[in-house]
């Protein structure tokens, strides 16, 4: 039986557990502190947290000041408001001064579920990835999650982390070692390569299953880093001669379009994209949403056959 947990509160026990030993460590939301789970932080350190209500850029340039003062800012607040909402303010007081605060936003993409559309972020990868100096994480799941909080506490410039609100499967052990900056594969296999992100790392090792079935073996690999993105993504796509990518975004700007610049560069083969087909989410339960929006097992499936009948 799959185990489930919710990556949001994998980051607000680990930070609130980093809070105890690294006095430095500074908490700043926009009037959602339970929902982003940092609540226990400001209950534990209440001299270090500060909630700022519906002011989102506000709160950006508080945590630029507090980086320029020698704290570690996190800053946590719903996906589409800070990639929304304060992006100017990330891009100015930020990313372009290169400074070390950490964005770790939770309700990402289709999985907000019945919010609907103006609460699901399905563009956000997107708008992180093209900011110089940003580096750009999405978790596969919860152990993993508590695993890029310790990473990046003390990284020298910005992340953008992305959570989700719905639990995800748990696809690690403990003993799951997060390395910035490197893809893992999950899976071993000779005959094409899933690279996926977030959830959809669960769901592409089921459609790895579902192809053994066919005799077809799947590569899968965890891209948890979108940016910098691992180069070996070009020569895990060569070894196979094809490649699908997985991803709960629109693949427009996300981990699809990263893939395909390298792999476009270094040694072209035949890539299939997963992902939201430039479209909004709407409102629904998160499990038909995927299903609706074709970010389910047999979609991968399907996308791996496509790749394999260009290949041959």
């Amino acid at each position: 039986m799959v185990a489930y947990a919710e990556t949001r509160n994998a980051y607000g026990e680990t930070l609130a557990e980093l809070g105890a030993t690294d006095k430095d460590i500074v908490a700043l939301t926009a009037d959602l502190p339970a929902s982003t789970r940092v609540q226990g932080f400001g209950q534990k350190f209440p001299d270090r947290f500060f909630d700022f209500g519906v002011a989102e850029a506000n709160m950006i340039g508080a945590a630029a000041g507090l980086a320029t003062s020698g704290k570690k800012p996190f800053v946590s607040t719903f996906a589409v408001f800070a990639t929304g909402k304060a992006w100017e303010q990330i891009r100015q007081n930020i990313a372009y001064p290169n400074l070390p605060v950490k964005i770790v936003c939770t309700h990402a993409g289709l999985t907000v579920g019945e919010d609907g559309a103006s609460h699901q972020t399905v563009e956000d990868i997107g708008l992180m990835r093209v900011l110089p100096n940003m580096t750009v994480i999405a978790p596969a799941d919860a152990i993993e999650t508590k695993q890029v909080i310790r990473a990046i506490v003390n990284h020298p410039g910005p992340v953008y982390v992305r959570l989700a609100r719905a639990p995800f499967p748990v696809i690690y052990g403990d003993d799951h070692q997060f390395d910035l900056g490197h893809l893992h594969v999950v899976k071993e296999g000779r005959d094409v390569t899933i690279f996926a992100c977030g959830l959809m790392v669960y769901h592409s090792l089921v459609a790895a299953e579902q192809l053994a079935q066919e005799k077809v073996s799947a590569r899968v690999v965890n891209v948890a880093t979108v940016k910098p993105l691992d180069p070996r993504v070009a020569e895990l796509a060569a070894q196979t001669g094809g490649a699908v990518t997985v991803e709960e975004h629109n693949i427009f700007g996300g981990l699809g379009s990263a893939v395909a610049e390298i792999v476009s560069e270094a040694q072209p083969v035949p890539l299939e994209r997963v992902g939201i087909r430039d479209k909004f989410g709407q409102s629904g339960k998160p499990e038909e949403l995927l299903k609706l929006y074709g970010l389910t097992p047999e979609p991968i499936v399907a996308a791996v056959k496509r790749v394999l009948a260009r290949r041959r």
